[in-house]
Parts: C-alpha cells; sequence; structure tokens
C-alpha cells in the first residue's frame, strides 16, 4: 500500500494532481478539492486487496459536487473488474448494500443508500467489498475507516463555497 500522501497522485492520475488542492490527511483518509471540476471528495485505498490487481489503484471516494447538488455520493473503484452480470456488495460488521455499476466501477444504488453509507462510514471500524472477478474469482478490497468522518467532513466544507 502507497503512503496517504501518494494516495492522490496513484487514485486520481498524476497528470492532474496539479488542479487538486489538499484539504487534509486523516488516518488512511484524504480531503481533497478540485475547483476546476468544481468538486471536493475523501478518499481512501483498501488496506486488502486480495489477488493480482490491474493496471489501476482500487479506492472508495465520498463525493461533493455542489454544481449539480450532490452530496455525499459514493464512488468505489475494485480492485480487479467484476465478471460480467455478476453483483457487488459493500458490507460494514452487520449491514450489507448492494452496489451498481460495471466493469470495476461501482456506486450506491440510490442517494438514500449513499447516506446510510456514509452514515455507516462514520461509524468507524472496517469495510469490505465483495463482488466475483472476471475470470470467477473473489473480490474482497477491505478498508479501514478510521480518519474517515473526518474526510468527509472535511470535502463538504471544502466545497461550501462551489457554486
Amino acid at each position: 500500500m502507497l503512503p496517504a500522501g501518494a494516495l492522490l497522485l496513484t487514485a486520481l492520475g498524476a497528470s492532474q494532481a496539479q488542479a487538486r488542492d489538499v484539504l487534509g490527511i486523516f488516518g488512511k483518509w484524504g480531503a481533497f478539492r478540485d475547483t476546476r471540476e468544481g468538486r471536493c471528495f475523501a478518499i481512501a485505498e483498501p488496506n486488502v486487496a486480495r489477488g493480482k490487481r490491474q493496471g489501476w489503484a482500487p479506492f472508495v471516494s465520498i463525493g461533493f459536487w455542489p454544481r449539480q447538488s450532490v452530496r455525499g455520493q459514493v464512488n468505489i473503484r475494485l480492485s480487479r473488474p467484476l465478471q460480467q452480470g455478476s453483483a457487488a456488495s459493500l458490507s460494514f460488521g452487520g449491514k450489507r448494500f448492494a452496489l451498481s455499476g460495471g466493469g470495476a466501477d461501482l456506486w450506491a444504488k440510490d442517494r438514500r443508500d449513499d447516506a446510510a453509507i456514509v452514515a455507516a462510514l462514520r461509524a468507524g471500524g472496517t469495510m469490505s467489498v465483495h463482488g466475483r472477478g472476471e475470470s470467477g474469482e473473489s473480490i474482497s478490497d477491505q478498508y479501514e475507516l478510521r480518519g474517515a468522518a473526518t474526510a468527509i467532513d472535511a470535502a463538504a466544507l471544502g466545497c461550501a463555497r462551489l457554486r
């Protein structure tokens, strides 16, 4: 796993790094503002991503797009693409959420699930994303949630004036 300071460059691409402001690093989570795109986000890489990675870094992010009235949108990039037609889920202890999307990119099913997932993130502990990979292997990306609530708050505050 990369150090938290390298998180932005890995998860979002080094070529666009100059357009982003670091709002803070909180445990395994970072908060960033992209004024060019009019968005802010909290983001983390998994502690554990089982199996061979593809040519990208997996992550979970909580995005804020004030110009589109989007707050707390959950986006997950898996360590490997899902098997076509297979489902993926997110779990926090006993809570489980079905995810939508395909390939390696997943989202909460709707804004209500976005809010419920963000509330579960704020509770701390750990989170796992599960699915079935292209060749039938199990995908299980695991995240530590220490620092998530603070990073989400920093991202929300960082976008408070972007309208």
